[in-house]
């Protein structure tokens, strides 16, 4: 935040200052008591099992200047000085009735006085790659601010709207949603010009149902579509190739059919990584420009991440030989299909996250691996998939019986059913399927396997969901394997 004091912030939220100066400069938002950037506002979070309010002393001990409070103030207990000790001494407390509305509240604020354009995206699979495409495409003429890993939650998104200062030129923000009416609040927040939809994928259907709510569900990122924007979308997707945009905004379709006004055409790969010629304003009857493009992250589904890249760099007049340039210096994020090479094994570690969808385009990268001696994938659980979950984990195992995979390890409960569909859909192959399961609580014991097991000339895939740590299984391979 620039050039904001103490005061505005509570006016922007409509809470009480209830000590301290109200001149005083804050320029960060925290939501973690023990890390503080500099003139900090600490926002304590009632959760289901922790109530944050307990660490606001840490908080303001850690360097926070100000802090939100809903349990202090006029007509609640009103100790500061006792709960706080001398380091409350000289720091701001602001009451408020809510501190996860405040901090919304302070968003909307924040996110009137800005004036660049913003561009949100949204989708079940592919978001924060996708963002992190899209930037690298825009930033062939302009300074971009893009959100920090995934923080694309209620919480997540006004400390993103936030961190933008007067230098951006123009914003790429991840909106993610994991409940009814969740992108509703972000994408009011957010008022983005550009709004682009990935798929309409299963990811969260346990919370919401079905894949018909859940495109319901992505296409309210329209709720803070600004009028003229644009909607952008996947016309590949079967949801999402008929949706149109809400009346006053334009609806354009990226892809790899006719259908596309973006579209990616002469696909092929060169030593494992995509390359396609973009083809820009296809359809309505203009002549397309025509504009190669070459990744340096692997798999087939990067070409749609790459042609929606071009796409908004277009509609943001971007010249496409420079986000052609740029997009093609990407080369991925730490746990997204990041590749290192150790002792003669290769290692693509997709730790990050996973479900049905994003499993399978895995899986066809490790397929495609050129000269390796053996494909080894380690597929761990896929989480919050519904009562499905267990049929959604046999298909993922069928689907890498019909792979060129030699050896499949599978780490928890649920990834049980990987191996159990690989085993049963391996009847078409000439060589069997090498399985080898380890337990929730096997770890360890999977990772030492791993570093004796591997080989050179060994390829090993880890892709699982983010809350079974495989990337601390990636990392002990790749410090281990000698």
């Amino acid at each position: 935040m620039q050039n904001t004091t103490v005061r505005e912030l509570a006016e922007a939220c409509g809470g009480i200052l209830l000590c301290g100066s109200g001149d005083m400069p804050v320029e960060h938002i925290s939501l973690d008591s023990r890390t503080m950037a500099g003139n900090d506002l600490f926002v304590p979070l009632i959760g289901e099992k922790v109530d944050a309010h307990r660490f606001i002393p840490q908080a303001l001990k850690n360097g926070a200047a100000v802090t939100l409070t809903s349990e202090h103030g006029p007509g609640k207990t009103d100790v500061l000085a006792d709960e706080a000790g001398e380091i409350g001494f000289g720091k701001a407390w602001i009451g408020v009735e809510d501190t996860k509305l405040a901090l919304q509240q302070i968003g909307r604020w924040y996110r009137k006085k800005l004036t660049l354009p913003l561009v949100g995206i949204t989708g079940s699979v592919g978001k924060t790659t996708t963002k992190e495409m899209v930037a690298a495409a825009l930033s062939g003429d302009r300074r971009v601010f893009k959100t920090l890993g995934s923080r694309n939650s209620q919480v997540g998104v006004p400390i993103t709207i936030t961190d933008i200062d007067k230098e951006d030129e123009i914003g790429v923000i991840e909106l993610g949603m994991s409940e009814p009416g969740e992108l509703t609040v972000i994408a009011r927040m957010a008022q983005v010009e550009t709004a682009l939809i990935t798929n309409i994928g299963v990811a969260h259907i346990e919370q919401l149902g079905s894949q018909e709510n859940i495109f319901r569900e992505k296409m309210t990122i329209q709720d803070g579509l600004k009028d003229g924007g644009v909607l952008l979308l996947n016309g590949d997707d079967l949801w999402l190739a008929g949706a149109r945009a809400k009346e006053g905004c334009r609806t354009l379709y990226y892809g790899t059919g006719e259908n596309c006004d973006y579209r990616a055409v002469d696909i092929h790969t060169e030593k494992g990584y995509p390359v396609f010629t973009a083809l820009c304003g296809a359809r309505g009857g203009k002549e397309a420009r025509r504009v190669p493009v070459r990744l340096k992250v692997m798999g087939d589904h990067q070409i749609l991440n790459g042609i929606a890249a071009m796409a908004v760099a277009d509609i943001y007049g971007v010249p496409l030989e420079a986000a052609a340039e740029k997009l093609g210096g990407y080369a991925g994020m730490k746990g997204r299909q990041q590749i290192f090479h150790v002792n003669g094994v290769m290692v693509i570690d997709d730790s990050y996250n996973a479900n049905p969808v994003s499993m399978k385009g895995a899986i066809d990268i490790l397929a495609a691996v050129e000269d390796a001696g053996r494909r080894i994938a380690v597929l761990a659980d896929m989480k919050e998939l519904g009562p499905e979950s267990a049929e959604f984990h046999r298909q993922t195992g069928a689907y890498l019986a019909g792979k060129p995979v030699d050896l499949l390890v599978t780490y928890g409960e649920l990834a049980r059913d990987i191996g159990a569909g690989a085993l049963q859909a391996e009847g078409s192959r000439k060589e069997k399927i090498e399985v080898r399961h380890f337990g929730a609580d096997e770890k360890e014991k999977m990772e030492i396997w791993l570093t004796e097991e591997l080989r050179a000339g060994d390829c090993v895939l880890f892709k699982g969901s983010n809350s079974m740590r495989l990337g601390e299984a990636a990392e002990y391979v790749c410090q281990h394997h000698h």
